[in-house]
């Protein structure tokens, strides 16, 4: 008896893990201006913009020069991949998966002029869950010092 209860909630935790990693994520949805976003207010999400969790990055750099750098540390990142939108329009989406079990998170990433440089908004937040152990703002943070390093 033990062992087909171990057994089924194995094949249900297989399941649901198989759900997670394969439902779309609707661009209409999830392709989202950080500008003209605020937080959840629940701690799945990291928004870098006006009234967000820290101001938007401001660089002495191109727009367009900006986001094909930005583009290029995420799309370098394991389990990216482009949602909606483009480098060239200065707003991307990017879905980012987890290793084990493929929880997608949204990225949302704006690059707009700001002087004679770029003005980057990023808005990163969990599909599931209710806390998300501070892997958005991690992911935000290690992509926009990657991208303050660019040249």
């Amino acid at each position: 008896m033990f062992r087909r209860l171990l057994l089924a909630g194995g094949v249900a935790a297989a399941a649901g893990a198989g759900f997670v990693r394969t439902t779309p994520m609707d661009p209409e949805t999830w392709h989202a201006d950080p500008e003209a976003r605020t937080r959840t207010g629940r701690p799945n999400d990291y928004l870098v913009a006006e009234g967000g969790d820290r101001p938007a990055l401001i660089l002495d750099r191109a727009p367009q020069a900006v986001a094909a750098d930005l583009d290029a540390i995420a799309m370098a990142e394991p389990g990216v991949e482009r949602l909606a939108g483009s480098p060239e329009e200065g707003h991307v989406t990017y879905v980012q998966r987890s290793r084990l079990v493929g929880f997608p998170d949204a990225v949302s990433v704006r690059i707009s002029p700001e002087g004679g440089g770029a003005r980057v908004s990023v808005w990163s937040r969990s599909r599931y869950g209710h806390s998300d152990m501070g892997v958005n703002r991690a992911r935000v943070e290690r992509w926009l010092a990657a991208l303050e390093t660019r040249s």
